[in-house]
């Protein structure tokens, strides 16, 4: 049982080509090696993404000159849409194929936590690189790392309007513009103390002016404007930073205490062990991973083992609805389906994975907010988004070749999981496409 439990709750799913991890340490190994799936299914850097929105927007103004300037706008809007289906694809075929599944898992956790929504300008076509960049390589790390990667990118910045910040009393601030507390307030609130944590107003403001000056070029790199940087001290949660000649430095070493407070620590835990255990986890479970974080400093990969270390996080009861992208990743996991998607053109991935991921709630990289996608099951199990799952999965189940007997893949797909109402509909399907959509959208296979 436990082999299984860590590949479906803790990574992406059962495969019959690849085997399950045995169980926790099997899983950090894998965490602590060689990111494997990131080297075999690339994404293009935020750079080079960055300058094609660029060049692309200079064309659209453009576009009307001529026939051979439309043409070339034509072109360069057909390459940014192809390059956001080819994130994608390239994130379903890394959970596909992995080894190393919780890795992709955490990808798409912390990928949430620092939630980023595709948009205009640098946003572009371009949240999937931010994630690959600003993210993944931080993973299993200390948080204080990831913590300060993932604001201070040019997308987080780009997201929050950090770049349209000025301090009051800095030399562009005096010539008008206003200071923006939307990253303050969300480094605060969401990535690290979180809602109801003991901090107030002026601890937002203050930090907000400190963190003017985050910026970024028309290339899309990360730079520091100190004439948009407030001067002076600022005191967040009772600490003095900065100085008179404002830098990047101030920012980072207030990102870096916040990493280790205690309400992060607790936090955090909290949010990491809902993902991963329960909609609401066990305290003792919580705790364990906060007093873990506070001794290591926020060592990402300990808090890791603390969780999995826990007796909650391998009972066999299967508490988590996956969310789509979860789902589809497991099925085309399961099928084996997932080899074929390398393959896949554009307009397939667009008909077959992103209209059915926006149709079951989850559209790709388009969460609602800053806070990412919902935890709770009752975000996911609505009667619209249950249909959609049926249906792509009668698709999914129609397109392979050959079809899998039923009676075999139950046991593939959810081994000892597998309870007699879903092992008995494989048995009695009408016929074998039939009998691998039930599995797949049966109760079972849409947990975890």
């Amino acid at each position: 049982m436990i082999p299984t439990l860590a590949a479906i709750r803790f990574g992406t799913g059962l495969s019959p080509d690849l085997p399950s991890p045995a169980g926790a340490n099997a899983l950090l190994s894998r965490l602590g090696g060689a990111d494997e799936m990131r080297a075999a299914f690339p994404i293009e850097s935020w750079t080079a993404r960055a300058i094609a929105i660029r060049d692309h927007g200079r064309l659209r103004r453009a576009r009307r000159d001529s026939d051979a300037a439309n043409e070339a706008y034509r072109v360069a809007d057909r390459a940014l849409n192809d390059g956001y289906h080819h994130d994608l694809r390239q994130t379903l075929s890394r959970a596909a194929m992995t080894r190393d599944g919780m890795r992709e898992r955490l990808h798409w956790f912390w990928a949430g936590h620092f939630a980023v929504t595709e948009g205009r300008g640098a946003l572009r076509r371009n949240v999937g690189s931010y994630h690959d960049e600003a993210i993944r390589p931080y993973l299993t790390g200390d948080f204080a790392t990831l913590l300060t990667s993932a604001v201070t990118h040019p997308a987080m910045v780009s997201y929050l309007d950090q770049n349209k910040s000025m301090g009051p009393n800095s030399p562009r601030g005096r010539r008008g513009g206003g200071l923006n507390e939307n990253l303050a307030r969300e480094v605060l609130e969401l990535h690290t103390l979180g809602v109801g944590a003991d901090y107030t107003q002026t601890d937002v403001r203050e930090l907000a002016e400190l963190l003017t000056g985050l910026d970024f070029d028309k290339a899309g790199q990360a730079r520091f404007t100190p004439n948009m940087a407030e001067p002076g001290a600022e005191t967040v949660l009772g600490r003095s930073y900065g100085g008179d000649r404002p830098n990047r430095h101030d920012i980072t070493a207030v990102l870096r205490d916040l990493a280790v407070h205690p309400a992060t620590a607790r936090h955090l835990s909290g949010k990491l062990a809902a993902h991963f255990v329960a909609d609401v986890p066990p305290g003792d479970l919580v705790e364990a991973m906060a007093a873990t974080w506070l001794t290591t400093k926020g060592n990402l990969m300990a808090v890791y083992g603390a969780m999995l270390e826990h007796p909650a996080a391998w009972v066999p009861e299967l508490r988590k609805v996956r969310r789509p992208l979860d789902m589809m990743a497991a099925a085309l996991r399961a099928t084996g389906a997932g080899s074929a998607l390398p393959d896949q053109t554009t307009r397939q991935i667009r008909k077959r994975v992103t209209e059915p991921l926006t149709a079951m709630g989850q559209p790709w990289l388009r969460p609602a907010g800053p806070d990412g996608w919902p935890e709770e099951a009752e975000a996911w199990i609505t009667p619209q988004a249950l249909a959609a799952r049926l249906e792509w999965t009668m698709g999914l189940a129609g397109l392979l070749n050959p079809v899998p007997d039923p009676r075999a893949f139950v046991v593939q797909a959810l081994g000892p999981l597998a309870g007699p109402r879903t092992v008995f509909a494989a048995e009695a399907a009408e016929d074998r496409i039939a009998g691998i959509a039930l599995v797949l959208s049966s109760p079972e296979f849409q947990r975890r």
